[in-house]
This record gives C-alpha cells, sequence and structure tokens, in this order.
C-alpha cells in the first residue's frame, strides 16, 4: 500500500515540475506576458508585483475619458501602456497595449528593436495607413500594429498625406518606434 501511494506522489511530482512556466515578455495574439486579453484592471497588481504601477484617474469630464495605466519596471524603466476598455472600473478588461520596453518580443521574435523588413518577412501586412508623423503597419494574425516614424521614409514619402502606402515605400531599415496590441471583445 505505501509503494503505491509514494508512486502516487512521485508521480504528481513529476507531472508538476513539467509545467512550462509563461515567458514574462512573450507576446501573443491573446496574451503579454502573465497578461491576457481576459485580465481584469484589479488583478494587474498581482501580475505586476515586482513591477511599479502608475494610473492616471480621470474624474473629469473634460479629460475625454482616457484612463492610461503604465507599467514601470523596478528599475523605473517604461514597458506597457494599458488602456482599459472602461473608464473607472476596476473589473474592466484590457483593451489595447502599446509595447515601449525591447524586451517584450512576439512568439516569432518581433520586438521594438525590429525593423520593417524583419516584420514584412515575418508576418503577412494586412494595412498601412498613413498618418501626420508616422505610419501605422496593422498584422492582423497578432491584433498587432506597428508604428514607424515618417523621418524613417525619404524625403519626399514623408509629408504626402494623400500617399496610400504599400510596402515598397518602406525602406527595409526603417525602425519600429513602438507597437500595441487591440484585444476584441
Amino acid at each position: 500500500m505505501h509503494k503505491i501511494i509514494l508512486s502516487l506522489i512521485a508521480l504528481a511530482l513529476v507531472f508538476t515540475s513539467c509545467k512550462k512556466e509563461q515567458n514574462p515578455f512573450e507576446i501573443s495574439k491573446h496574451h503579454i506576458g502573465l497578461l491576457t486579453d481576459s485580465t481584469q484592471v484589479k488583478d494587474l497588481k498581482s501580475i505586476y508585483v515586482k513591477d511599479s504601477i502608475s494610473k492616471f484617474i480621470s474624474g473629469d469630464e473634460f479629460a475625454g475619458g482616457i484612463n492610461d495605466i503604465e507599467i514601470f519596471s523596478k528599475e523605473g524603466d517604461k514597458l506597457l501602456i494599458l488602456t482599459p476598455r472602461n473608464v473607472l472600473d476596476s473589473t474592466s478588461t484590457i483593451g489595447s497595449i502599446q509595447i515601449i520596453d525591447s524586451k517584450f518580443k512576439t512568439v516569432k521574435g518581433i520586438s521594438t528593436q525590429s525593423t520593417f523588413k524583419e516584420i514584412n518577412n515575418t508576418y503577412k501586412i494586412s494595412k498601412i495607413d498613413n498618418l501626420i508623423n508616422s505610419l501605422v503597419i496593422s498584422v492582423k494574425e497578432i491584433n498587432g500594429s506597428f508604428v514607424i516614424d515618417k523621418k524613417e521614409l525619404p524625403s519626399n514619402l514623408q509629408f504626402d498625406l494623400n500617399l496610400k502606402f504599400e510596402e515598397t515605400h518602406i525602406p527595409d531599415n526603417a525602425k519600429v518606434k513602438y507597437f500595441f496590441l487591440i484585444w476584441n471583445d
């Protein structure tokens, strides 16, 4: 009887020790490290125990409903900017995440240190938006968008707001300024 119990305990230890730990800097379509698309604002303190959380609380109707939550490392480096779906609601889930720190990488290795060529070779680009000071490269596979500053473009392409950009317009070495994920309901 004791051998069966010891065997079951040993088997349980083997199974629990094989559990894969989540990489705190891995980005996929539905998670960034331990943060998932169903994480509520009230759970952020337990997820980022070792980091610092800075909240902008808006109660003023003139603030436009912005309620960004900034996550800083214990060294003081800004890591992420989270935007909840609902302002002033601790049960709200996160609607979008801006990735600032280069330690965060997609499953395929793309980070804020990546170039346009690396993004284009790794993911299928679904859309390119031409904004005043930047281009937004959308990748549906990860619900992500990469922002490239127009200063990275040839001067003849920087100021034309009517130009419909294609992959061939963007230099291979254009660097990502930052990128963000948008989690839909």
